[in-house]
């Protein structure tokens, strides 16, 4: 497919890396650019160079340099509109994803999630319960390992689950997941997209391809996911954590179910999935409706919801000092996000917030803090004044700024925090403002609280 050809790989992050690395062993003839130099990556490039990739680093204007490439491959974080990818666009040469890229090289069956929350949970979920029914599973995309540095490695009967990203689905064009699901849909990347007919639209693509026997999944309790049924092209299934749906996962007296409500097979008890919270009952039913459309067998699937233990900074349990527990929910980079962890806080809790300007309304979740046990809240980052007139607008006046230094909000929230309650980082804001990513920023915080000594100390 791109044997011979000149491809230029724009955006040096994980993706663009696993990308170059996937042409050159393809037989491409590559080159990386990136705004950044080649100092600034600290080795992470050796490899591409040692194989023969040319570099364009420092490059402020690579529009400038298109002359002779066949195609662009582009990193999930580069928007289309920037000025490369529209002079690639207008010259012929084909742009595509690192995403849509690995979808071209792979082999075996494809599923897909997207959404704005509970992808992460729902895909690594999904990915364990086929690696527990014994098949050979990739579980890539955006949860942090790039599809292509799998694709390469894919064969026949092998199974990839990918997590999707709005930023993803803007360069796609033959993406095509046997199964594929929407999750839900809030508010979120406003920053990048515009607008929610935008964003909404982006998230519809992951289908655009599907039809015939293909699945698509979607959630019967939003209203935006429900009405998405009207532009499938393939069979739907749904998901209920609330409702009997005509066909799909949902629970019946207490049991998650897999069918319609007069004919279903009984999958596993509600109760005995192991994560907590109604948002995680969600992603169950939803890996359940998958899996089975996919032909797993219930009793796999029951055994992996009783057993699967949740992931990395999404109310992850880090610690307990002087009776107050620690969660890390830097994963809560939006305002839907972060309602669902607050909502899943049980005792007194000092709840760390803010972060990076998506140019997200904070309402809602401002609200939400008023009916949940938050005791105090510590602002930071670039979105603490937002979020401070917001929180007055509303009523909640138990607010206290830390600026940019983290660890000194990690200590403020602790010194506030009383035995028997709980220190929560969901921030409800992407990271880009003080780290490299939400999960620099989880890791970072872990550190920060496994370091505190007790207030006896």
């Amino acid at each position: 497919m791109v044997k011979g050809k000149k491809v230029l790989v724009f955006g040096m992050a994980r993706s663009g890396i696993a990308a170059a690395q996937l042409l050159l062993s393809k037989g491409a003839e590559v080159t990386i650019c990136d705004s950044k130099a080649e100092a600034d990556f600290n080795g992470a490039l050796d490899g591409l160079k040692a194989a023969g990739a040319r570099f364009m680093l420092d490059e402020k204007h690579p529009e400038e340099h298109l002359k002779g490439f066949d195609a662009m491959v582009l990193s999930p974080g580069i928007p289309v509109e920037h000025p490369a990818v529209v002079k690639a666009k207008s010259m012929g040469i084909e742009v595509m994803g690192e995403v849509e890229y690995a979808y071209r090289e792979a082999t075996g069956l494809l599923l897909a999630i997207t959404g704005t929350n509970g992808k992460t949970t729902t895909t690594t979920l999904l990915g364990e319960i086929f690696k527990n029914a014994g098949k050979r599973t990739f579980v890539v995309g955006n949860i942090g390992t790039p599809y292509s540095g799998a694709a390469g490695e894919t064969r026949p009967g092998d199974v990839t689950v990918c997590e999707i990203s709005s930023f993803m689905m803007e360069t796609s064009s033959r993406f095509h997941p046997s199964v594929c699901a929407v999750l839900n849909i809030s508010e979120d990347h406003l920053n990048r997209h515009g607008t929610m007919e935008r964003y909404i639209a982006l998230k519809e693509r992951i289908f655009e391809n599907c039809e015939g026997e293909d699945m698509l999944v979607l959630n019967w309790d939003d209203p935006v996911t429900r009405d998405m049924e009207r532009r499938a092209r393939c069979r739907v299934s749904w998901f209920s954590s609330r409702n009997p749906v005509p066909f799909g996962a949902f629970v019946a007296d207490g049991m998650i179910v897999y069918g319609t409500p007069e004919d279903f097979k009984p999958v596993c008890p509600a109760a005995e999935v192991y994560i907590p919270g109604e948002h995680n009952l969600k992603n169950a039913l939803a890996a359940t409706a998958m899996a089975m459309a996919a032909g797993v067998p219930a009793p796999v699937i029951r055994h992996t919801l009783k057993t699967f233990k949740g992931v990395e900074h999404r109310i992850e349990f880090v610690r307990e000092l002087d009776g107050v527990r620690f969660i890390n929910d830097s994963k809560g980079t939006n305002v839907d996000s972060t309602i669902q962890a607050v909502r899943a806080m049980d005792r007194p809790t000092v709840l760390i917030l803010g972060g990076y300007d998506k140019h997200t309304d904070f309402t809602p979740l401002c609200e939400e803090i008023l009916k949940c046990p938050i005791s105090r809240i510590v602002l930071i980052g670039a979105t603490a004044g937002q979020l401070e007139q917001t929180l007055e607008k509303v009523g909640y006046h138990a607010w206290t700024h830390a600026g940019y230094d983290f660890e000194a909000a990690v200590r403020l929230a602790f010194q506030q925090a009383n035995a028997g309650g709980n220190v929560l980082l969901s921030p409800s804001c992407a990271s880009f403002d003080m780290f490299t990513d939400y999960e620099a920023r989880g890791r970072i915080f872990k550190q920060i609280v496994h370091a505190l000594e007790g207030r006896g100390a």
